[in-house]
């Protein structure tokens, strides 16, 4: 989904600046892409970028799909039905989700978690501020 190709690495000129990239658009509360008028589908670059990067994966199990690098994505949906505390689930969840966000070098810091529960399920949202300081609040579910 991102443009790879200058993600993540340094710029030419040898600085250790990091380049947010492109990506591509996509509506997560409808499940697609979104289209420009001319029914292209539409990129974002910087942190917009990097924004569709985090929300992509933590909603991406990890192992489901070839496309993907073994260690892309997150493996919540292992929590589902082990009988764990909700005080365990919560630190895994966590934990999780920390390691899936901060293997992206636009990834600075993880934290500010907020758990919610109806039921078995959990739902969560937590503050993910990239190398630019900039923040965003993500939202998450488990169960």
């Amino acid at each position: 989904m991102n443009d790879s190709r200058n993600e993540g690495i340094e710029a030419e000129n040898g600085s250790s600046e990091i380049l947010f990239g492109r990506s591509w658009r996509f509506d997560f509360e409808q499940g697609e892409f979104i289209l420009t008028p001319t029914r292209k589908i539409a990129s974002s670059s910087g942190t917009d970028a990097w924004v569709v990067w985090c929300q992509k994966a933590i909603r991406t199990p990890r192992y489901r799909h070839l496309i993907y690098s073994r260690i892309y994505g997150q493996e919540l949906d292992e929590l589902i039905g082990k009988g764990y505390s909700r005080a365990v689930l919560e630190s895994e969840i966590q934990r999780m989700v920390s390691e899936a966000l901060l293997l992206d070098p636009r990834t600075a810091d993880v934290d500010g978690f907020y758990f919610s529960w109806q039921g078995a399920e959990c739902s969560f949202n937590c503050q993910v501020t990239n190398v630019h300081d900039e923040v965003l609040r993500l939202e998450g579910s488990v169960g």
